[in-house]
């Protein structure tokens, strides 16, 4: 992640238009040697960093709904058979970082000519940097069923307590969203988690009880 903001930075104050103008003195340089990839390879390397990202985070959550795995009742429901409990949305989960493998192939090693061959070699930045965006949104529904998994699964833990920043962001979700007692549509609830993720407010809970988190 620090090596994609600094390459983006770098390009972002670097001069690399066609053509150069010069406002002072007037004079014009063509050929300034503007190409995009350095930030369509970022782009790619951010894609497989936020779907690893996603890949680990459902495989935690697969844990969590495996009773044999994680000593939770099933599906992370008291009423296992009768209720789904969390298992589509562990299906849910999967689904969406198989879309970000297929994602995630590196749009920068293609290249159509443009411009009647003087654009020979074309970046195809625009098309990484799109993909990485719907990789990240995806990536912050599967954190938030993961997070809705591990609130599920502390709420049926009845000895010992988890640590002190564990405990506050609980607190915060449960003040979002409630305890699955028998099944019911998830998606508002999944759509919720995400958006204090997006706000940052479960990591402010974090924070404001064990101090600032070095990300």
């Amino acid at each position: 992640m620090r090596h994609v903001t600094q390459t983006v930075e770098t390009e972002m104050n670097s001069v690399t238009d066609n053509p150069l103008v010069m406002a002072d003195t007037g004079e014009i340089i063509s050929g300034g040697n503007f190409h995009g990839q350095p930030v369509a390879l970022v782009m790619d390397f951010l894609k497989i960093a936020l779907s690893e990202l996603g890949n680990i985070s459902e495989r935690r959550t697969s844990r969590l709904v495996d009773s044999k795995l994680s000593d939770l009742p099933a599906f992370l429901t008291a009423y296992p058979g009768v209720n789904s409990g969390f298992m589509i949305l562990q299906y849910t989960a999967a689904s969406l970082v198989s879309e970000n493998k297929v994602l995630a192939h590196p749009a920068s090693v293609d290249s159509i000519p443009t411009s009647a061959n003087q654009e020979d070699h074309v970046s195809m930045g625009t098309i990484a940097a799109r993909q990485a965006r719907e990789i990240l949104d995806n990536v912050q529904y599967v954190l938030a069923i993961e997070i809705l998994a591990a609130a599920q699964g502390i709420d049926f833990i009845k000895s010992g307590a988890p640590g002190k920043g564990t405990s506050a962001v609980h607190k915060a979700i449960r003040k979002i969203v409630t305890h699955l007692d028998d099944d019911r549509v998830l998606s508002p609830d999944i759509l919720a988690i995400r958006n204090a993720i997006r706000d940052e407010s479960l990591l402010n809970a974090a924070e404001v009880t064990i101090g600032k988190l070095l990300i």
